[in-house]
């Protein structure tokens, strides 16, 4: 792919890869997400994310929902740890309408009283809905462990008393703070020519200042291992294990997104989906997960079984991660594994939305964006002796947390 870069005097960068399609993405990708709010904003980043749809100086919510709509586009945004994104998906011909309503509901948003009312309602029923929900609630519980203490342990929805005390001038304070050029990225994916793109949007977001955003993020406490057994009153049992995790910064974690494809990737031929379901017949969902932040990740392993099937679940799995941990891959295992992970890279970039988003977030944190070619050529490049060492780091029993429903 084909990536062209330009930065606004006012700090504003801009990337943009053209592909040959009708159907076009854009949006602005904002360097703050639930670890950058205050102690007494818990939930606020995702709390601007509902509320950025709610009016502007020039629109009530309602003109905003049908701006896109009335083309046949899409407008949306998603929160997490590090970042907010607000986009829009429309055919080509309506882009000048799609950049021109993206700058106004991010630069220019309102946040009205009565809007903040209505919507704290909306989050709290969200809220309660996950927690209803045991398989996704236990995910934000093993970070809320792992990350002890720390901004980046919050859950993303925030908590119903914080929300209910959140007024416009507390929004208007953290939007302030965040939401500059210069902690932004906007990002295009479509057939357009690069100059005009860097006019549509020199002429939307050009009158916005230079501010420049302070570094307020501080790295997580050290990691202590824990156990953890939280009584719920559900039919099965819910497990969590895992550990931190490498950055996104850092070289080894190439190595463990193989391992963990291997481990519990959405394959069916993952080595914990043969052992617990297809072998025993033990769960009906068992899956491994990766998360690189700016300085520190998650690893985490996650199932559902019976009750009492809990203790002969964990055994397999330690035994699992026991055999990428004592057992050098041999060359064939190696280039299977591999050859698995370059397929399922290759058949997930064929959706241009993720392309947009992915590369979205890569030029936010990297400030640049890496050819699918160099991805493959990392993967290609590792070997079984970078595999057991990273195996050695992560897998052992000693060093992984566990949470567990029951």
């Amino acid at each position: 792919m084909i990536y062209n870069q330009h930065t606004l005097p006012n700090g504003l960068r801009i990337i943009h890869c053209p592909v040959a399609s009708k159907v076009a993405y854009c949006g602005f990708a904002i360097d703050a997400g639930t670890r950058d709010e205050l102690e007494n904003e818990q939930g606020m980043a995702h709390f601007v994310e509902h509320l950025i749809f709610k009016g502007t100086q020039k629109r009530k919510a309602w003109h905003i929902l049908n701006r896109m709509e009335n083309v046949g586009g899409d407008l949306n945004a998603y929160t997490n740890k590090e970042e907010t994104v607000v986009y829009a998906a429309f055919l080509t011909e309506h882009f000048v309408r799609a950049v021109e309503l993206l700058s106004d509901i991010v630069f220019h948003s309102v946040y009205p009283p009565h809007e903040i009312q209505k919507e704290v309602e909306v989050i709290i029923d969200e809220i309660r809905s996950y927690e209803d929900n045991p398989s996704e609630l236990i995910f934000d519980d093993f970070e809320d462990m792992i990350f002890r203490g720390h901004p980046l342990g919050r859950n993303i929805l925030g908590n119903p008393e914080l929300l209910r005390s959140f007024n416009t001038e507390d929004v208007l304070s953290f939007t302030s703070r965040y939401y500059q050029p210069s902690n932004m990225v906007f990002f295009v994916l479509g057939n357009f020519n690069f100059k005009k793109v860097i006019k549509q949007v020199e002429k939307h977001v050009s009158d916005i200042p230079c501010v420049e955003v302070q570094n307020r993020r501080t790295p997580p406490p050290l990691y202590v291992p824990e156990t953890l057994i939280i009584p719920k009153d559900t039919h099965q049992a819910h497990v969590m294990i895992g550990s931190r995790g490498y950055n996104a910064y850092d070289d080894k974690r190439t190595a463990l997104y193989l391992l963990n494809n291997m481990l519990g990737g959405p394959g069916m031929n993952s080595r914990l989906n043969l052992a617990l379901r297809e072998r025993r017949g033990l769960v009906y969902n068992v899956e491994s997960n990766l998360t690189s932040y700016t300085d520190t990740g998650a690893f985490c392993i996650y199932f559902g079984t019976d009750p009492d099937d809990v203790d002969y679940c964990l055994r397999l799995t330690y035994k699992e991660l026991k055999r990428f941990c004592d057992t050098k891959m041999s060359s064939s295992q190696l280039s299977a594994a591999k050859k698995q992970l370059i397929g399922q890279i290759g058949v997930a970039s064929d959706n241009n939305e993720n392309n947009a988003l992915g590369m979205a977030k890569t030029f936010l944190h990297y400030n640049k964006c890496e050819s699918q070619e160099s991805v493959f050529r990392r993967i290609e490049g590792l070997t079984a002796e970078m595999l057991l060492e990273v195996a050695n780091e992560m897998f052992g029993e000693e060093g992984l947390s566990r949470l567990v429903y029951r």
